[in-house]
């Protein structure tokens, strides 16, 4: 089957709401593709920036072709604040297929700002990330995604 590789890059929020009255904030985000908890990946916390986290993270995707062809597959970055009784969370949910149709006249890659919300909330703040996909390539290994999609891991031999 085919697919594509998605280099994501998040590189910082700014105006995030402040969620911690005594202490200061820690953000880190983690990053799911499909829904599929298996794709999940997450950055370092933040120790310094309080509400301007800034990470620079890269991660790496595999993404079946078929992803980029409907609206459904979403890229959902989850912004959250830890906190020793229960970390406290934002969020932006983006389809792959739009992320992929902006970036395919720019040489397939773009950088992205996007407001981040609770929900249908307004918005708490922003996230700054990059993104770059990949020529289609053949892979074997798969996951099988939630009804819909299909999101790949790199083959064995591949690089990671």
């Amino acid at each position: 089957m085919e697919c594509r590789n998605l280099e994501l890059t998040i590189n910082s929020a700014n105006d995030l709401r402040e969620v911690r009255k005594l202490f200061k904030m820690k953000v880190y985000a983690k990053v799911l593709i499909g829904g599929n908890k298996r794709t999940k990946k997450r950055t370092p916390v933040d120790r310094h920036g309080r509400r301007n986290p800034a990470w620079n993270c890269f991660m790496n995707f595999s993404i079946a072709e078929s992803c980029l062809q409907h609206h459904g597959t979403m890229l959902v970055i989850m912004l959250y604040c830890k906190r020793k009784v229960g970390d406290r969370y934002i969020e932006v949910h983006q389809s792959l297929k739009q992320l992929y149709d902006h970036a395919t006249p720019l040489g397939g890659s773009a950088v992205v700002f996007y407001p981040v919300r609770l929900g249908s909330a307004e918005s708490q703040g922003h996230l700054l990330f990059s993104y770059k996909f990949g020529e289609k390539m053949a892979i074997e290994s798969l996951i099988h995604g939630d009804n819909t999609a299909l999101v790949f891991i790199n083959s064995p031999g591949d690089p990671a």
